[in-house]
């Protein structure tokens, strides 16, 4: 069966910036209004109450049709926006004889005077009653939810709430359902039931997985015949019993060919453009297998440019230069995936019922294994690892001869099911506006990894102390959606699969992605990654925490928030349907002055390290405040605190350095920052004003704000790129990712359409993103107007 649905139906829809220039800062700081009234108005609130849409989230198995209307407003013939008209239908209509006589006229007459002037009176009395009833159910509202423009107790109170104690307990609980083999997604379910979450779902997926075979992968020599496992040690020290199938998920390559290659091996350092074009001037690389650094660009990127140049196998390794604590992974060999994302054998498509599935046997024809950096250095006669205090990264000595190997690959093909857990806080007005908070879970292939366990455990007390706001008063606006993911070291297939099946929902409902995707890394700096419309967001939570500090005696740097590429479960939402997405996470404070991508590789990680890094859970306790009070502002402020004008500061900024850019580009991003400018401060600046807002407008306001990312989303990306091409690959190239590349491409293509693509692809985004903004202008014109 591919798909099975567990608890109830689930066909239900689901639906900052810490400026880079001083320029960008002060030009956000103009812009800046003055909240500090906003809810003041009740009588408005309590229309947006009556008139706002009421989204259904049950899950009831007699229909899939939910009440998701959207109020309309009514159109002046000038397209002036106008408030909701009264119903006609309220008005009687009726029919009346002709008067037979003056006198019969007269009494009708007076008839109709007393009538008409008792239902005056009456409606004056009604009204006086319905203004009054409203005062004090919008009062009611204001008092709960959340505006913390006004009004701070809500989040104060939740912070108060979220304690270091409360995270260890619900780390260890999971930890120890781990080491008990017991399921974690239904442990989950059932922890969120407990803790007062009113549905909770069960979502399995059955699909293609790839696994290590019976026995590992294994590299030969074929001068010597000396045979290496993947960690370097060799292969008679392999023993069948007392090695677990759990580590084997840690020494391979899913959805790698399988079978022998015996060939050269050739040292292609990175892999980068750069590096393959010095490498081909001199070497033939069909059927050679590849030694291969990880960073600087994904790893899908790069073996899509060996496959191109007729490789025909790659021993992917990580230099120890490049791993912040080198002698502990200097023996280590790891796992990666190769899948891009989701079921391999339903592409595009979620794994439900009568779904056609594809016969797949490999994601490429390469024969990919991952190897320890001391096996690297064994294969290419490399004289040293690391020279003193200062490191020497790893390469084959010209003078070191042809090397050959004889490299296996055993893995298997099986079908397998996933898990995923949703869990729903729902909204009172706003039903069906979804913000996402996501962390993974592990299905039960492979040991205990604690980073997983700490995405869960802050996830969960994100929803016991949210949970005790609403036992308080407290309701969200919009609906939360606690999201648990399964299969996300097979390529984040779980949340692939939800999110395929959703997609319509998602792309019309879904407000925001926050991720809990391995938050805790290290214990030297608090990294931020979100989408440039969350910058400031970011900015404002963070820069209010006294409690952001190192634990070492150097100095502490300000917090780094960046728009670059998230690992894990917030590929789909944020490359594929453009969803708005943040991420806190705590690193190692060298990790910065590495190369990206170093974390595609899996390592095993045990509580006792996590325990390490965070003794006191003082960096959970932070990260879940953090966590917290972004995911209150979204749901609960009336006004989704995105901007637009932050995004399009960002897109001058990656566009100014480029000396390829065309003028014509640089006025389309001229006029998308004007648009944003004026929008900003001529819509989002009145709807922040109760005196000034109306439902209708609200909401109209905030589907602009929540549809704008989605224009920068492409029809195709390089493998391994977001499709979303607002966020770059790292922090330190200031461009667009698919220019960048393009520009690199051209190097071993040298055509000219390698550039002019990726350009054309950069100005449609900015132009629709600019005609997104003029066409929500255009909606609002003349409001104020109207108004006065």
């Amino acid at each position: 069966m591919a798909y099975r649905k567990v608890t109830g139906d689930h066909s239900v829809p689901l639906h900052a910036q810490d400026p880079e220039t001083d320029d960008i800062q002060a030009t956000s700081l103009d812009l800046e209004w003055d909240m500090e009234k906003e809810l003041e108005e009740p009588s408005l609130d309590c229309y947006q109450l009556d008139s706002a849409d009421h989204g259904h989230l049950g899950n009831s198995s007699q229909s899939t049709e939910l009440g998701l209307e959207r109020i309309q407003p009514s159109v002046s013939p000038q397209g002036r926006f106008e408030r909701l008209q009264e119903d006609p239908d309220y008005v009687s209509h009726y029919t009346r004889q002709a008067p037979k006589n003056n006198q019969k006229k007269c009494r009708k007459l007076i008839k109709y005077i007393c009538t008409g002037s008792s239902l005056f009176i009456f409606g004056l009395l009604i009204g006086h009653y319905v203004k009054n009833n409203c005062d004090a159910r919008a009062s009611s509202t204001n008092q709960i939810s959340g505006d913390y423009t006004t009004n701070s107790e809500v989040y104060q109170k939740f912070s108060q709430e979220v304690t270091a104690e409360a995270l260890r307990q619900h780390f260890r609980h999971f930890s120890q359902k781990e080491k008990e083999k017991i399921s974690i997604a239904k442990s989950l379910a059932e922890k969120w039931r407990e803790l007062g979450l009113s549905e909770v779902q069960l979502f399995n997926y059955t699909v293609l997985l790839s696994l290590p075979g019976p026995s590992p992968s294994n590299i030969t020599d074929k001068g010597t015949g000396q045979c290496f496992l993947p960690e370097g040690r060799a292969c008679n020290t392999w023993d069948q019993k007392s090695t677990a199938n759990g580590d084997l998920l840690y020494n391979y390559a899913s959805y790698s060919a399988q079978g022998t290659l015996e060939a050269e091996v050739v040292d292609v350092q990175y892999g980068m453009p750069d590096d393959l074009s010095q490498v081909l001037v001199s070497t033939n690389a069909t059927n050679k297998i590849a030694l291969l650094k990880l960073g600087y660009a994904p790893l899908l990127y790069k073996l899509s440019l060996l496959e191109e140049a007729g490789f025909g196998g790659v021993l992917p390794y990580i230099d120890p230069c490049d791993q912040p604590n080198d002698q502990m992974y200097l023996n280590k060999s790891f796992g990666i995936a190769l899948n891009p994302g989701g079921d391999p054998s339903t592409p595009g498509y979620p794994s439900i019922d009568g779904a056609y599935r594809e016969n797949v046997q490999h994601l490429t024809r390469l024969l990919v294994q991952p190897i320890s950096a001391s096996l690297a250095k064994e294969l290419m006669s490399a004289r040293e690892i690391a020279g003193g205090n200062k490191c020497s990264p790893l390469s084959m000595p010209v003078d070191s001869g042809k090397r050959t190997i004889i490299l296996a690959i055993e893995n298997r093909m099986e079908y397998g099911t996933i898990h995923n857990v949703i869990g729903y806080l729902k909204g009172v007005t706003n039903s069906d506006r979804y913000i996402l908070v996501g962390s993974h879970h592990h299905n039960g292939y492979d040991k205990t990894a604690a980073d997983v366990i700490s995405g869960a455990a802050i996830n969960t007390h994100l929803i016991e102390t949210l949970i005790s706001l609403v036992k308080n008063g407290w309701q969200p606006l919009r609906t939360i959606m606690f999201c648990s993911w399964g299969g996300t070291e097979f390529g984040k297939i779980g949340s692939y699969e939800w999110a395929e099946e959703m997609k319509e929902v998602l792309l019309s409902n879904a407000v925001a992605y926050v991720s809990l995707f391995s938050p805790v890394q290290g214990n030297g700096m608090l990294y931020t990654k979100a989408s440039p419309l969350l910058q400031q967001l970011a900015a404002d939570s963070l820069h209010k925490k006294l409690y952001l500090n190192c634990t070492k005696k150097e100095k502490c740097s300000r917090p780094n928030i960046i728009s670059v590429q998230m690992q894990g479960d917030a590929d789909f939402f944020a490359s594929h349907l453009g969803i708005p997405s943040i991420e806190f996470s705590y690193q190692d404070a060298k990790t910065q002055e590495k190369p990206s991508f170093i974390p595609e590789a899996l390592f095993p990680v045990t509580s006792s390290v996590i325990e390490t890094l965070d003794s006191s859970f003082i960096f959970h306790e932070t990260l879940a405040k953090l966590t917290g009070e972004v995911i209150l502002r979204m749901a609960s402020e009336p006004v989704l605190p995105f901007s637009a004008l932050d995004m399009a500061l960002d897109i001058q900024n990656k566009l100014k350095d480029d000396k390829l850019i065309a003028d014509q580009l640089m006025a389309y991003s001229g006029s998308l920052r004007e648009s944003a400018q004026l929008f900003q401060s001529e819509e989002m600046r009145p709807a922040n004003d109760p005196k000034e807002r109306d439902p209708v407008h609200v909401r109209m306001l905030n589907d602009v704000l929540q549809n704008l990312e989605k224009n920068f989303v492409i029809p195709q990306a390089p493998p391994g790129f977001y499709r979303n091409i607002l966020y770059a690959l790292d922090d330190q190239t200031n461009q667009f990712s698919i220019l960048k590349e393009s520009q690199d491409h051209w190097k071993l293509k040298h055509l000219n359409e390698t550039l002019k693509r990726p350009l054309s692809m950069v100005l449609n985004c900015i132009n629709s993103a600019e005609r997104h903004l003029a066409v929500g202008l255009d909606l609002f014109e003349d409001v104020s107007t109207t108004k006065h």
